[in-house]
């Protein structure tokens, strides 16, 4: 998949949020040429027996199909990734006791303790070498959101924690931590934000931001953001119909 091959080779990779339930929109914005799609189990509507089939749309284009977890759940975790997450993105971690638990609940032993079934989607059923598939899964991204000023007071000892791929801040989560509520380009926070990535950087985890105009979107990649999750796929789709709007229809029109 591209996303592998791009952030492998520090390119930036892009993608949207995803509250669809509709596998056939996953499929368009993969067919647009999405790196990734997150489908979001959080904050948006589905199951994670609807989310399998967003997952195989995402993976019918190419698309690297990651479900961020309602919660640092064992159960969450294991069964994003049976129905075939390539990665899992784990919210509110605030401590490095947190991200160890997330590492367990996410890798097979030795690297964690996530439950074993064979007879799972990712496994192909069983019909999978299990241990091709152990050694596969144990290769699965994770992603870690660092939400909060606690998480931002323990950074430096979160990223100690082996098996994390990506730290993502949330850049509304960390201006309120730093005093400056929503002042996403303050001083303060584009410093917080460099330092942090310095930090990984020499750690080698990539770091990832959310972001919902493109302008910021240019910013972060200039600075050397890996994941930019860019909005969220209703968010971009009433933007569009908006613009269409606004075009052709004259100012003078009532509605």
């Amino acid at each position: 998949m591209r996303f592998i091959e791009k952030i492998t080779n520090g390119q930036t990779v892009l993608g949207p949020f995803s509250k669809t339930s509709d596998a056939s929109m996953i499929e368009a914005m993969g067919y647009a040429g999405f790196d990734f799609i997150i489908i979001d189990l959080e904050h948006g509507p589905n199951s994670i027996l609807n989310a399998q089939h967003l997952v195989r749309a995402a993976q019918i284009t190419g698309t690297f199909p990651i479900i961020r977890v309602a919660e640092n759940d064992a159960v969450a975790i294991g069964k994003a990734l049976d129905i075939g997450a390539q990665g899992v993105q784990v919210p509110q971690i605030t401590n490095a006791a947190e991200a160890r638990q997330a590492v367990a609940h996410a890798k097979f032993a030795p690297h964690g303790m996530r439950g074993v079934c064979r007879f799972v989607r990712a496994a192909e059923y069983s019909n999978k070498d299990r241990f091709d598939y152990f050694k596969e899964a144990n290769e699965k991204f994770l992603i870690l959101q660092l939400e909060g000023a606690e998480a931002v007071a323990n950074f430096e000892e979160i990223i100690q924690v082996d098996g994390i791929d990506i730290i993502f801040l949330g850049p509304y989560d960390l201006s309120q931590a730093l005093g400056v509520s929503g002042q996403i380009n303050h001083p303060l926070v584009l410093e917080k934000m460099t330092h942090i990535m310095a930090t990984c950087r020499g750690k080698g985890i990539k770091t990832g931001v959310f972001t919902d105009n493109l302008t910021d979107a240019k910013n972060w990649i200039q600075l050397g953001v890996n994941y930019i999750s860019y909005s969220v796929d209703v968010g971009i789709m009433q933007e569009a119909c908006k613009h269409i709007i606004q075009t052709l229809t004259p100012q003078n029109t009532l509605r």
